[in-house]
């Protein structure tokens, strides 16, 4: 199909996200692109995300490679959500969510990963900046992070497949590079139910990458629950943040937890800001954290020493967030054959 690309919107992790709009239909939908020589990581999303139908999952669209600027770029198609990510909602509520409406989007978020888990994926990236709002609710997006778990590896003690994700929304067991299975998911939404009902991050008084890692792997410490949340939130929470993975609930033993039990998708009143136009908004922009990172060589460690040691590596990885505005034109493009 002919499509017009519009304005940057933001940053995946593995390529720049625009928002797009079809010729013929005059469809808007969300594009992320990268070089194609460099898009092996977007292409593995691709695959990834087509395989997937959920209501609770942002919907695939296509894929294409056009040439712009003497260069051959790989484009990922997806669904458009209008409200940008639950970072943007978190800061149109005034930086903290009411516990009613965490009610309402955790349960959407766990039906999403419900639903992964169900397919054998992991998303390994859960944080508000990956979950996007619209209409109809939350969806899970940006599967640059995401991995196939096959039933050997889940009974396995340990996993030496790559790694990757947010520092600052990892589990204890990914930091110290051990595995990343479901449970990792459940860690990460934890930290997201946090970040909602804070407006902040899940770990506070880290001054850099390494330090951040070595607290979430070695310290003992799960970050602290809010003190004002209800009682079934704070016992809701607990659950999800255990630090030995085997002991936290999984996804579909907390769809049941009381906390989410008077959730009503179809009584909740969204309280956002909606733009005039698709580019008033400063979409997918994210709040300042660590940087997504994707280690490719960790292997399970096999001692404290190598452990620390693999930790201080990783910090080194973690560069500064890159997130722009890029205020570009409008570009028609075709497919790469025609």
């Amino acid at each position: 199909m002919d499509w017009t690309r519009g304005q940057t919107i933001g940053h995946g992790s593995s390529a720049a996200v625009f928002v797009a709009k079809s010729r013929w239909t005059r469809e808007i939908f969300a594009v992320k692109s990268v070089e194609l020589s460099q898009s092996q990581f977007l292409q593995k999303e691709q695959k990834i995300l087509s395989e997937l139908s959920s209501p609770y999952i942002v919907s695939y669209k296509g894929y294409d490679v056009t040439k712009e600027n003497d260069k051959f770029m790989f484009n990922l198609m997806m669904e458009y959500m209008s409200d940008g990510t639950l970072t943007d909602e978190i800061r149109k509520q005034g930086g903290q969510i009411n516990e009613s409406l965490i009610g309402y989007y955790t349960k959407q978020i766990l039906q999403g990963v419900e639903y992964l888990h169900s397919r054998g994926v992991v998303h390994c990236d859960i944080k508000g900046h990956n979950i996007l709002s619209g209409k109809t609710g939350a969806k899970i997006a940006d599967f640059g992070c995401a991995r196939r778990v096959d039933q050997a590896e889940r009974d396995a003690a340990a996993s030496a497949q790559p790694i990757g994700g947010t520092p600052m929304f990892m589990a204890p067991e990914v930091a110290r590079g051990e595995e990343q299975g479901f449970a990792a998911d459940i860690w990460g939404l934890g930290c997201t139910i946090i970040e909602m009902a804070t407006g902040g991050s899940p770990w506070t008084n880290v001054t850099n990458s390494a330090s951040l890692l070595y607290k979430i792997a070695f310290s003992g410490q799960s970050p602290q629950i809010p003190k004002f949340l209800s009682l079934q939130a704070k016992d809701f929470l607990s659950k999800c943040l255990r630090r030995d993975p085997r002991e936290r609930w999984t996804a579909k033993e907390l769809l049941k937890h009381p906390f989410l039990e008077e959730t009503s998708n179809s009584n909740q009143d969204f309280v956002t800001s909606s733009p005039t136009s698709i580019l008033d908004q400063d979409i997918w922009n994210s709040v300042e954290e660590t940087e997504t990172m994707d280690f490719c060589s960790i292997q399970t460690v096999s001692s404290m020493d190598s452990a620390v040691q693999r930790v201080r590596e990783l910090g080194l990885k973690s560069g500064e967030p890159k997130w722009r505005w890029d205020d570009e034109r409008w570009i028609t493009l075709r497919r790469s054959s025609e």
